[in-house]
């Protein structure tokens, strides 16, 4: 009785929908099989840049399918991202380094691999750049996505000076 309590629990706690960042919101669910699998669409705006709205997309695996394929802890590294201009554009502080800046994150494992956007400013083609891709602790994947969000001939608000 405590070992199906046990299993009961777990099997709960792993078939659950990947942890979503708090600014992140739910605005589409696509079921894709009979297994459960679904095609997630989730919107965030970003947390620096004011007028630019991001959705990203990922594979939500069904019960089934993790019955199936004995892989309960994680998701697959799929992911896709368009960001478009949904406002006035006012930029914040934001990192202009080449590695950029992480502007969102969730889980799509228990413990370990992370989808994850990073936002790069291409200052020479005045855009900014989102990269969806998943981080993890080893074995990385080259699954990636990218989004622009080019800032010519637009009226911007550079909060600290644009950079020179």
């Amino acid at each position: 009785m405590i070992r199906k309590l046990v299993f009961g629990a777990a099997l709960a706690c792993f078939s659950a929908a990947p942890i979503a960042s708090a600014m992140a919101q739910e605005v589409g669910k696509v079921g894709v099989d009979w297994l459960g699998n679904d095609i997630i669409v989730e919107a965030f705006k970003d947390p620096q840049v004011e007028g630019v709205t991001c959705h990203v997309t990922y594979f939500d695996r069904g019960v089934i399918d993790r019955l199936q394929k004995g892989n309960w802890f994680e998701d697959p590294s799929d992911s896709s991202i368009a960001c478009r201009q949904t406002g006035p554009i006012t930029i914040g502080e934001i990192d202009l380094d080449k590695g950029g800046e992480e502007v969102f994150k969730q889980g799509i494992s228990l413990i370990w691999k992370k989808q994850v956007v990073n936002r790069i400013y291409d200052k020479a083609n005045d855009t900014l750049i989102y990269l969806s891709h998943s981080r993890q602790v080893q074995d990385g994947s080259a699954k990636m996505s990218i989004s622009t969000v080019p800032l010519y001939g637009q009226e911007v608000t550079w909060k600290n000076g644009k950079p020179g």
